[in-house]
């Protein structure tokens, strides 16, 4: 029903691939940013932020695996690959 929904709404699986990715960076990148901006706190707060973080993109990757599923039973599933053409 929440797939259906997010289909519905124009979310593709692609989407939540590359906001999977995204997030990957943005966790490496909150680490980052975590252990500098907060000298203090030591490297146990950023690996907190960086695991917080870093906690999203299973479930990107969990939604565009559902989204994909749902898009191929629908029939809107876009691909690049075309099947082989049939020999005479």
């Amino acid at each position: 029903m929440i797939i259906q929904m997010l289909h519905e709404k124009g979310v593709r699986s692609e989407h939540a691939y590359i906001a999977a990715f995204v997030s990957i960076g943005l966790s490496i990148a909150t680490w980052a940013t975590s252990l500098n901006a907060e000298p203090g706190a030591g490297v146990d707060r950023a690996d907190r932020w960086g695991i917080f973080v870093g906690e999203w993109a299973p479930t990107f990757f969990g939604l565009g695996l559902a989204l994909s599923h749902y898009e191929q039973q629908d029939g809107t599933l876009t691909a690049s690959v075309q099947p082989p053409a049939a020999r005479p």
